[in-house]
């Protein structure tokens, strides 16, 4: 009985990981992508999806929660060990997109179903490395801003967000997207734009 129980948990995780697979795939492919087009792809019936997400908000909840997992550790490991401010937010950035543009669309669908606010909770952690970063950047003047590290921090998130609504939009070539975020972020956080330019080169090339 343990072993059947056992099993059945194994291939409930199993459809459940492929339907969010499946979707996220579904969701970029076309975003009003229903709960039946999103069961057919993954090759199970509606009532199993439904049985894992009870609605499409939910669904995409998780989704949200999972890209948020992945930027958080992307984030992580591109600041690691980089003791130069300036580099640690480049390569930071560059890591986060590399992430960020395979769940873009997850940030307009989200906004209808998790709300900003949901978001900007999640993404707390994030926030408040980057913080860190900045605050180490302002005190030995590598960075230079009137704003505080927290709000800093706070105007670097929404500007991915904007940047990840441009290539939606079709105003940012997806190829590009990456380099630009680095620099913009820099330029920000007072970053002359030639000394970023030449730091994202440097890295990306």
């Amino acid at each position: 009985m343990a072993a059947m129980t056992t099993g059945n948990a194994s291939r409930a995780d199993a459809n459940r990981r492929r339907i969010l697979e499946v979707a996220l795939a579904e969701l970029l492919r076309d975003p009003d992508a229903s709960m039946d087009q999103i069961a057919r792809a993954a090759g199970v019936v509606r009532r199993t999806v439904y049985g894992h997400f009870p609605s499409r908000e939910a669904l995409i909840s998780t989704l949200v929660d999972g890209a948020v997992e992945a930027v958080s550790t992307a984030h992580a490991a591109g600041r690691e060990g980089v003791a130069d401010p300036a580099e640690a937010v480049a390569r930071s950035t560059l890591a986060v997109w590399e992430v960020a543009d395979r769940y873009r669309i997850l940030v307009a669908l989200a906004q209808r179903s998790v709300t900003m606010q949901g978001i900007r909770e999640r993404l707390a952690p994030v926030r408040e490395a980057c913080a860190g970063i900045l605050t180490r950047g302002l005190e030995q003047g590598v960075f230079e801003s009137p704003l505080p590290p927290r709000a800093l921090a706070y105007v670097h998130e929404q500007e991915l967000f904007a940047l990840m609504e441009a290539v939606n939009d079709g105003l940012l070539a997806a190829r590009e997207a990456g380099r630009s975020a680095a620099v913009t972020l820099l330029t920000t956080a007072g970053v002359p734009a030639s000394r970023a330019t030449e730091l994202v080169a440097k890295l990306t090339d």
